[in-house]
């Protein structure tokens, strides 16, 4: 039985998430939400599906299992937790929301309802992604030493422009780091392990009538004791390829976007040329660098494709809202360090109750 799915904001992203939906076998996309009317009708007309600008009619529509949400950043919360008490699976396009209280709401609505949560991170279903974590989960790097993340992105003035809601604490939560570089955050935490003291700076360089960075630099230390270095920036013309850098006292990895250019380990594995070879005839676009609508959907359809499985069989996803969370108090944890200008112990004040237990995966509702 395919899950129909239906999604909630018909701005630049949501096109991403209709095209994701069409690519998932087990999945229909049914309807849109909007509260502009002529928003949910374009995606509808494009994409074949019912429009709705009345979310009380859209998640009332019989067909509906499962609900996208792709507003702006700090509109997150609402719909989601107005999807979970309705009974809807949920799936939160990065980041799950701006603040670790409205993180958490959804995150509790969800449990409530005993549907499934998942925040968007397409980055970890690339292959080269994967091939990373196998890496450090089979401790071949030996003692982790470094783990370091580069985006240094391009966005033009008109870019910040062309929505009232761009580079502001209110709606966006952050800049370069919370909007652009919370996919990498994401996946160094995910291949390094919990962060627990950060240092950082940030300032706004080189674009006008925005709250927000368009740099910032952080030093993180991590549990296992190693350290790390996070750079983001939307004001590095033209925009340059994202980059993620592990180092161990035996080993060494450089992603580079979705490509391994660096795959050296002390002790050679049968898999190594193997991954060397299909990495050496790839090149990888330049992603959002410079363009935001640049980017593909094929880690959205892998990630949907996911929530789907874990929907059927009344399991987690490899991405719930804890994931999620993660990366968000990361990022706050830099623009606090940043604005103290001392170092930041996480974890940051949250729910204790909720970050304490996770609930267990026979609770969750199956389709």
């Amino acid at each position: 039985m395919a899950l129909g799915f239906g999604i909630v904001g018909c701005g630049l992203i949501s096109k991403f998430h209709a095209r994701a939906i069409g690519d998932v076998p087990d999945a229909k996309l049914v309807a849109c939400f909007d509260v502009v009317k002529e928003s949910a009708q374009r995606l509808a007309q494009e994409f074949g599906c019912r429009a709705y600008d009345n979310l009380d009619a859209f998640l009332a529509d019989p067909e509906l299992n499962v609900v996208t949400i792709a507003t702006p950043s700090g509109a997150h919360m609402e719909p989601a937790v107005a999807a979970a008490r309705a009974g809807k699976h949920v799936i939160v396009e990065k980041p799950l929301e701006i603040t670790l209280e409205r993180c958490d709401a959804i995150i509790k609505a969800c449990e409530e309802a005993k549907v499934v949560l998942s925040t968007i991170f397409p980055s970890r279903f690339h292959q080269s992604s994967q091939w990373l974590k196998k890496a450090v989960d089979q401790q071949r790097f030996g003692r982790l030493t470094l783990g370091d993340a580069y985006v240094k992105w391009w966005r033009t003035q008109q870019y910040y422009d062309s929505g009232a809601w761009r580079g502001t604490w209110q709606l966006d939560g952050g800049g370069a780091l919370m909007n652009q570089a919370i996919h990498s955050v994401d996946l160094l935490a995910w291949l390094m392990g919990p962060v627990v003291e950060i240092q950082a700076a940030t300032g706004l360089l080189a674009h006008e009538r925005i709250e927000v960075e368009d740099v910032a630099l952080a030093i993180l230390r991590f549990s296992n004791g190693a350290l790390g270095v996070l750079e983001a920036t939307t004001a590095a013309y033209p925009g340059h390829l994202k980059r993620i850098e592990i180092h161990g006292n035996r080993g060494s990895a450089v992603m580079e976007e979705e490509d391994i250019i660096k795959w050296d380990f002390a002790e050679e594995h049968p898999d190594d040329q193997v991954i060397r070879e299909k990495m050496a005839s790839r090149i990888s676009g330049g992603g959002g660098a410079s363009d935001p609508a640049a980017i593909g959907h094929h880690g959205h359809a892998r990630q949907f494709a996911d929530v789907v499985r874990a929907i059927k069989e009344g399991t987690r996803p490899l991405i719930d809202g804890y994931e999620g969370r993660r990366s968000v108090e990361i990022i706050l944890g830099v623009y606090q360090a940043a604005e103290l200008g001392r170092v930041v112990k996480l974890p940051l004040p949250g729910d204790p109750d909720l970050v304490a237990r996770k609930v267990g995966v026979a609770n969750l509702r199956k389709v």
